[in-house]
């Protein structure tokens, strides 16, 4: 969740420094960048909501079985509930439980946040790199 966390700020970061232009190019670089911010916040919820079932916190709970009949099965349940929530499409067969009600909604309002910083730090401006070229000659 650690790793989640400096992921998230190291985009908001990029966010504030990277100040959009009228003219723009798209930054693959920061495209990739994205994918694994959402990659990095999916696993580290993920791993948050097993460890609190591991510890015996519920937080999650698929239609009326609980998770965890064997490890592998918790594993699947907690990654697919963690994508969908970040994903912000909440398709309702796996339900936060408790705690993981105030941990889903912290992880669905970083998956709103970050589509928002992706649009302004993809776009870089030719004035910056025209700048940049101009000093160093």
């Amino acid at each position: 969740m650690i790793s989640s966390f400096v992921g998230v700020v190291a985009s908001m970061h990029l966010l504030i420094q990277k100040q959009p232009r009228i003219e723009r190019r798209l930054s693959v670089k920061h495209f990739l960048v994205l994918i694994m911010v959402y990659l990095n916040v999916t696993v580290g919820f993920g791993v948050v909501y097993i460890a609190l079932e591991l510890l015996g916190v519920q937080v999650i709970k698929e239609g009326t079985k609980m998770p965890g009949e064997s490890l592998f099965h918790l594993i699947e349940d907690a990654l697919y509930f963690s994508a969908v929530t970040l994903l912000t499409v909440g398709y309702g067969d796996i339900i936060p439980q408790g705690i993981g009600r105030w941990i889903a909604i912290l992880q669905a309002l970083i998956g709103y946040l970050l589509p928002a910083a992706f649009v302004v730090t993809s776009f870089v401006t030719y004035e910056d790199v025209g700048r940049k070229r101009s000093h160093h000659l």
